[in-house]
């Protein structure tokens, strides 16, 4: 999530440093939490869940 601050619009990223996708779940639980939000949908890749820090997203990781 710490990623996050650092992009436009707070966007996560779907990959890691290493250029391994971070597992939807992980995203997911980000938005169960109330971390990050849905942003918009990829009509290239269907399956990926883009999403943004929220503002409670984004004081978590500035907390730690």
């Amino acid at each position: 999530m710490r990623r996050g601050l650092d992009q436009p619009g707070g966007k996560l990223p779907l990959f890691d440093r290493d250029g391994q996708r971070i597992h939807p779940r992980t995203i997911q639980s980000c938005v169960e939490r109330g971390w990050a939000e849905p942003w918009f949908d990829n009509p290239l890749k269907p399956d990926w869940l883009v999403c943004k820090l929220t503002s409670d997203g984004r004081q978590i990781v500035s907390n730690t």
